[in-house]
């Protein structure tokens, strides 16, 4: 029931997020996501005494929040002003196939054999397939804003495992969400907007108490029933979640390219990124938490 929760919670931010940015700037939805989930994450963190032990690495608590959060949901924001939900979500299935190229080039911990990269090209194919039959013209500006957000996904975990990996995640998320919404306060308070509809503020805060703050408290607690590594599986199904409610609640069309481009992604995402060894019992219940990025 958990998982299937955070399948839904995690596939639903594009649809939010496109009906949001059709009356508010941005900035100011960054601003309206993070705010309220920092509100009510920082007492729980603090209760924990979880906020203290990030001082000391509180350089890298910055930098995590500009890649993970503060760069990434700006642009995501500005890309669906111009993009279908559904295909913002595709696109950004195609984190797992990034970090697939990246993680080996910083860490030199993995290589990438016959699977893996036969993997990275099938998923690459199917974003080529989606912004090659769907996409046209000023779309490919937007295109654009996605993949330097799909990077900040794919650095977000990384900075977490080698710089952060011994600091409470949830202290650490807390503080993120805090210190975006401080980054995004003069532009969000000069550009609210003088008339909001009942559909953007019932969108906005589903997206921050529920796509955010909830998602995270609810994560750690799957992670502790089923285990760190099946947990990550959610990656994998988010995106037919994000299509699915595009197509249903917004009427937005199940193109082409979508039939294509979503198959391909998922097999490359998971051939790309899947293990090259049996998985032992241990691997499925182990202690450390996943790499995973924030709630999109």
């Amino acid at each position: 029931m958990l998982f299937a929760a955070m399948c839904v919670i995690w596939g639903l931010p594009y649809l939010l997020i496109r009906v949001a940015v059709r009356e508010l700037d941005p900035p100011t939805l960054v601003f309206l996501r993070t705010a309220p989930a920092a509100m009510l994450l920082l007492p729980i963190a603090a209760h924990r005494r979880q906020l203290g032990p990030l001082l000391a690495a509180w350089r890298w608590v910055v930098a995590y929040t500009v890649i993970e959060l503060g760069l990434p949901w700006l642009l995501l924001s500005r890309a669906e002003q111009r993009l279908s939900s559904s295909t913002a979500g595709l696109l950004v299935a195609g984190t797992p196939l990034v970090a697939a190229v990246l993680y080996p080039l910083f860490t030199g911990s993995a290589h990438l054999d016959r699977r893996r990269l036969f993997g990275l090209l099938v998923g690459f194919a199917g974003v080529g397939a989606l912004v090659g039959v769907d996409l046209r013209g000023g779309s490919l500006v937007a295109v654009a804003e996605v993949a330097v957000t799909v990077v900040g996904y794919a650095c977000g975990p990384l900075v977490i495992s080698r710089k952060l990996s011994d600091l409470p995640g949830l202290g650490v998320i807390s503080v993120s969400l805090a210190l975006s919404a401080l980054a995004y306060t003069p532009v969000a308070l000069t550009h609210l907007p003088s008339h909001v509809s009942v559909e953007v503020v019932a969108s906005v805060a589903a997206l921050a108490l529920v796509c955010t703050a909830l998602a995270f408290v609810l994560f750690f607690e799957l992670i502790a029933e089923i285990g760190p590594s099946r947990s990550v599986v959610i990656t994998y199904l988010n995106p037919a979640v994000a299509v699915a409610l595009g197509v249903v609640l917004l009427g937005e069309p199940f193109t082409v390219g979508i039939a294509i481009g979503f198959p391909l992604i998922l097999i490359g995402s998971v051939l790309a990124t899947g293990r090259s060894r049996p998985v032992r019992v241990s691997d499925l219940t182990g202690p450390t938490p996943p790499t995973r990025s924030a709630p999109r």
